[in-house]
């Protein structure tokens, strides 16, 4: 998660695939740092993850920090993963 942040602040990709369970930092803390940059509040993060957003803490915390997407990866194939990034990254099949 901080090795993560700290290349995402200086190089700015064009999208963040996040996952939640990190060592060090957690995917939510890295997103709330990642949208406290200027750069970072308009950042394409999706999460990608196989934490079912349940608790309530978890749900308002992804709302809060706008992720394009929360995918739960055992509910997706991988091209469905793939449709999403394309959504994100605007571009055509």
């Amino acid at each position: 998660g901080e090795e993560g942040l700290g290349i995402a602040l200086k190089e700015h990709p064009d999208l963040i695939l996040l996952d939640i369970l990190m060592p060090k930092m957690d995917g939510m803390i890295m997103l709330q740092k990642l949208r406290d940059d200027e750069w970072g509040k308009k950042a394409p993060v999706i999460i990608l993850t196989n934490v079912s957003p349940d608790a309530n803490s978890l749900i308002n915390s992804v709302l809060k920090n706008e992720p394009a997407y929360y995918l739960v990866k055992s509910d997706l194939k991988l091209e469905g993963i793939v449709d999403k990034i394309k959504d994100v990254l605007k571009i055509q099949n």
